[in-house]
């Protein structure tokens, strides 16, 4: 029965009822009865994540409210003691004498995916992940904290937005003056955090048994069809592929300005006429989205509207709460639930088509077995929201200004374009820290800088003294929050450019693949939804250089 959100209250979970439950698993598993342990062991999971989801949802709307901190403080350290149940209780199932039994009632990739888990888990680092969760809710509190003054007026970093993309070159100046000032004021608490993040991973890496935090990172993602090794190939090929393009198109943009050279604050202005801008406010867009996706057809309008009808949207940029967006999910109740930060840019419409991608994926496999399923690993994830971004585009005129929908969908091409040689700089630069843990904070700053230099070689950042020191990385959130959790951008950015490619000529037969790879989930790993949705991997030799060439084609038409 479908809820709305504001009836949504999970029971707070205790650590002595847990343990009954997952007990209750065993004792199952002790009579032979493999099916019922299964199905427990499943809802005992789904359950705890309706709740740790709702719980993190919460802080992240009002980072400000005690109790909502109080509540995150509490999940935090709940969450290790409920990873060791589970990991052991995998281990009893990967370990079953009769291995058919749980083959019956457990997909092979469940299975494939579990001896993964196992190996990131041992009760000795239980501490040091609630310390580490501890710190990255602080990162984001320090962030949502920020009120920084601009033309007049008090805003949010979020709230930079519009002043960064201003056709006035002295106001896109001053917003980054001032976004840079904010993270200069707090760069020792940010360097000191991040000093303890990486001290702490590369910590529970040893104690696991590895030699760096890196293997353990892409154990922790999930990644099971891919290492290190080609991540580094796929980086090399953006630096050949991808950065002469984006180097070449910002020139063309210097010339067509008559700037006397491109700095930081000039970036975000892609379009000389200025950036497209969206339809209307916040309900002006939800009322376009309905049209738009009840256009393309399918259950994407009716789940939409039962998205916005049912509360599941939370777009408006406020004070306290939360920089950035994403979306996250309710396995008990079967509905997702999309975080963003509206403000008045064109960012607006992607972070929404994107955040969409990854609901509708998440609606549409909300039926499958097994709550590992639900969603992919996050490279797959990132298919399914950046290819809606592409797939939406035949209607993208609704969402923005009149007459602005070609000039929008050339900016959001050569915006996608643009983001892939900084998605591999920062996984570049996360591989460098953890491979060299005891780093000081300055060397840390010079390796982002020699980094940007070779990936991204146009940026100048002028007289801002903090990013030009290397300190551009502090405001990633990922590389704090979500370690090695980047390049699944650029690579499913890859993938998504495919069915943008299809839908130029095929656009039935490419939203029907979307479709079909939403519905399935996470039941296979990358590459292999990647092969099952027609598309090339991103590792294959030549499949970036091809989809750079048609965009290149397209731009210069």
């Amino acid at each position: 029965m479908f809820r709305h959100f504001d009836s949504l209250d999970f029971p707070r979970p205790t650590r002595d009822a847990l343990g009954l439950r997952f007990g209750q698993v065993s004792t199952l598993l002790d009579q032979g009865n493999v099916p019922d342990a299964a199905r427990l062991f499943d809802t005992i999971r789904r359950d705890y994540e309706s709740w740790s989801a709702l719980v993190d949802l919460r802080f992240a709307q009002d980072t400000t409210s005690p109790d909502a901190r109080a509540d995150r403080d509490y999940a935090d350290a709940l969450t290790p003691h409920v990873t060791a149940h589970e990991v052991a209780l995998k281990r009893r199932l990967l370990e079953y004498p009769d291995p058919t039994a749980v083959a019956r009632v457990v997909t092979p990739h469940t299975l494939e995916l579990w001896r993964t888990d196992i190996t990131t888990f041992d009760p000795r680092i239980a501490d040091a992940l609630e310390e580490e969760a501890r710190l990255s809710g602080e990162y984001t509190a320090l962030l949502a904290s920020a009120r920084v003054e601009i033309d007049g007026t008090h805003v949010n970093l979020s709230g930079l937005a519009p002043y960064a993309e201003s056709t006035d070159r002295a106001m896109r100046h001053e917003a980054e003056r001032v976004r840079w000032a904010f993270f200069e004021q707090n760069a020792t608490r940010l360097d000191t955090l991040f000093d303890q993040m990486v001290r702490l991973r590369h910590g529970m890496a040893e104690t696991l048994g590895y030699d760096t935090y890196i293997p353990l990172a892409y154990r922790r993602m999930r990644r099971v069809d891919y290492g290190p090794a080609d991540v580094a190939r796929f980086r090399a090929e953006v630096h050949e592929h991808v950065v002469p393009l984006v180097h070449d198109i910002l020139r063309r943009r210097c010339a067509a300005m008559g700037w006397d050279a491109v700095y930081s604050w000039d970036e975000p202005l892609i379009d000389p006429k200025g950036n497209p801008r969206p339809a209307g406010d916040h309900d002006v867009l939800l009322a376009r989205a309905q049209t738009m996706f009840d256009r393309m057809g399918g259950d994407l309008g009716p789940f939409f509207g039962q998205m916005r009808d049912g509360g599941y949207l939370d777009l408006v940029n406020r004070p306290g709460k939360a920089g950035g967006g994403f979306c996250t999910s309710f396995p008990t109740v079967g509905m997702p639930f999309i975080f963003a930060n509206f403000n008045g840019t064109q960012h607006d419409i992607n972070v929404f088509t994107h955040e969409m991608g990854h609901a509708y994926q998440n609606w549409k496999s909300r039926s499958l077995p097994a709550v590992d399923l639900l969603w992919p690993t996050m490279d797959g994830a990132e298919i399914n929201s950046m290819a809606l971004e592409f797939l939406t585009w035949p209607h993208i005129d609704l969402m923005v200004e009149p007459g602005q929908g070609e000039r929008f969908r050339q900016m959001h091409l050569i915006s996608s374009l643009s983001f892939l040689p900084y998605g591999v700089c920062v996984d570049h630069f996360q591989t460098e820290i953890y491979a060299n843990p005891g780093m000081t904070p300055a060397e840390r700053h010079a390796t982002w800088r020699r980094l940007e230099q070779h990936y991204l070689p146009w940026r100048n950042y002028g007289g801002l003294s903090h990013p030009a020191m290397g300190g551009r990385w502090q405001a990633q959130g990922h590389i704090y929050r979500s370690p090695f959790y980047y390049i699944d951008y650029a690579l499913a950015l890859c993938c998504a450019m495919q069915f943008w490619i299809r839908s130029r000529t095929d656009m039935d037969g490419a939203l029907q693949a979307y479709v079909t790879l939403c519905a399935q989930g996470g039941a296979q790993p990358f590459t292999r939804l990647v092969r099952s949705a027609g598309l090339k991997s991103p590792f294959q030799p030549g499949t970036l250089a091809d989809v750079v060439r048609t965009a290149r084609d397209i731009l210069n038409a």
